[in-house]
């Protein structure tokens, strides 16, 4: 039997990779530094170079350690890159620490000899996720898991009523993931957050294997076309704008041709973006009725607004989940109960950056051994409120309908820096 160390002790020290690059310093230009040190990043850098007058940036550093407990070491990260194609500084004359790479590709070769994977497809994230977004999925998945058994015939939907940096790109991917879910529609309002929704696909470890679609890929494939050669046996992730999937041919009133695949397919979960931007006003809500000639109006003219019932969809789907930070017309309206809504605020959040590590909202919560607090970063917040002038009251009370509209008493007339409230006074009072 060999002597093999199969239950290796984690050491004391705090053993870490680095990597850096030189400033202005044409024949290291492209080039990073990646090295090993038990201390101090700062220091070990600055003994390396022996003089301040050497221009350098420190670009990260990371745990040298393996799942198991056992440290690697600087060369390792280096053979890895090598294994990939990437050069050495002066690989003919010398042996060195410098490498022709980018700072993503360190972190990938990082992430692969921790995890003992091999990454191709170069993930450098591994990040998990924060206590509220677990708590916001583990609450979904019991709604979704309970809802599917009641025999109802309507689609389980859920809320998401959560602050910005919130993380509902990463979290509703999780959520997805931890259902199993193949078919992933992704609808927004707000077409220019495609960049965010693409890049944890493309970039954390957790999705792997995952395939993302959108307008057009580099090859300059339609969105159909690059659906049609998608792997069914992974998972599909297909982004694209309401307008667009869900409008109305304008010669002939019927889907658009380019987009009947999207009707077509029984999608897992269909996930509305930025939520409180949707066109989801009764007449945007006619639009799509099963009476073809009861509408014909393209649905990019509308904004803000809110359904009150999304079964109208032309779009088949085991379950619909709703994000957004700002989901008042739907919350007043109850177009979700209780039990359907998932509620974080700034004041959640800062609280929890005060408790730290122990958290009353999530008491069951266990950090991972040097996890940092991540709510540090938070800038200390100071909330305002406002108070009504008693005349606006008056209006709404004494009034045959409510005639208070929050939207309309924040109003604002022109653009940019020549943008003015309409009813100024009343604001300022």
């Amino acid at each position: 039997m060999t002597d093999r160390n199969y239950f290796p002790l984690k050491t004391s020290s705090r053993p870490r990779i680095y990597a850096y690059e030189l400033v202005g310093v044409a024949s290291h230009e492209g080039y990073i530094k990646i090295g090993y040190t038990t201390r101090d990043v700062e220091i070990r850098v600055k003994e390396q170079l022996h003089t301040p007058a050497v221009p350098y940036r420190i670009l990260g550093s990371w745990p040298a350690m393996r799942k198991d407990g056992s440290i690697f070491m600087d060369h390792e990260v280096r053979d890895y890159l090598k294994r990939k194609g990437f050069l050495p500084l002066n690989p003919d004359r010398d042996r060195n620490e410098w490498m022709k790479c980018s700072l993503r590709d360190t972190e990938a070769a990082v992430v692969a000899i921790s995890r003992g994977t091999d990454n191709s497809e170069n993930r450098n994230r591994t990040f998990r996720m924060r206590p509220e977004q677990e708590n916001a999925v583990v609450r979904t998945l019991e709604y979704f898991t309970s809802a599917s058994h009641d025999r109802s015939g309507r689609t389980p939907k859920f809320l998401w009523n959560a602050k910005m940096r919130f993380g509902k790109t990463f979290a509703a991917y999780q959520l997805a993931r931890r259902m199993e879910l193949k078919k992933v529609l992704v609808l927004t309002f707000k077409p220019a957050v495609q960049t965010a929704w693409r890049e944890d696909i493309e970039t954390h470890v957790d999705f792997e294997g995952w395939q993302f679609i959108s307008a057009q890929d580099a090859a300059g494939r339609s969105i159909d076309e690059q659906y049609e050669r998608a792997d069914r046996k992974r998972p599909i992730v297909c982004f694209g704008s309401f307008q667009d999937f869900l409008g109305k041919d304008r010669d002939n009133g019927g889907i658009k041709a380019r987009n009947e695949w999207v009707h077509t397919t029984n999608w897992d979960l269909v996930i509305f973006d930025e939520y409180h931007f949707g066109a989801w006003k009764d007449n945007a809500r006619r639009l799509f009725e099963q009476d073809e000639d009861a509408y014909d109006e393209d649905l990019s003219g509308y904004d803000a607004g809110n359904a009150h019932d999304e079964s109208w969809l032309p779009i088949t789907a085991r379950y619909y989940l709703f994000l957004s930070g700002t989901p008042f017309r739907a919350l007043n309206s109850g177009e979700f109960i209780e039990e359907q809504i998932y509620n974080w605020t700034y004041s959640d959040e800062q609280q929890c950056k005060a408790e730290w590590p122990r958290l009353s909202h999530f008491p069951e919560y266990v950090p991972a051994p040097d996890e940092e607090n991540p709510y540090a970063a938070l800038p200390r917040m100071v909330m305002l409120t406002y108070r009504l002038p008693e005349s606006i009251q008056r209006i709404a009370r004494e009034g045959e309908f409510d005639e208070f509209d929050l939207n309309e008493f924040f109003r604002a007339d022109g653009r940019g820096e020549n943008a003015v409230f309409r009813y100024r006074d009343y604001v300022q009072k």
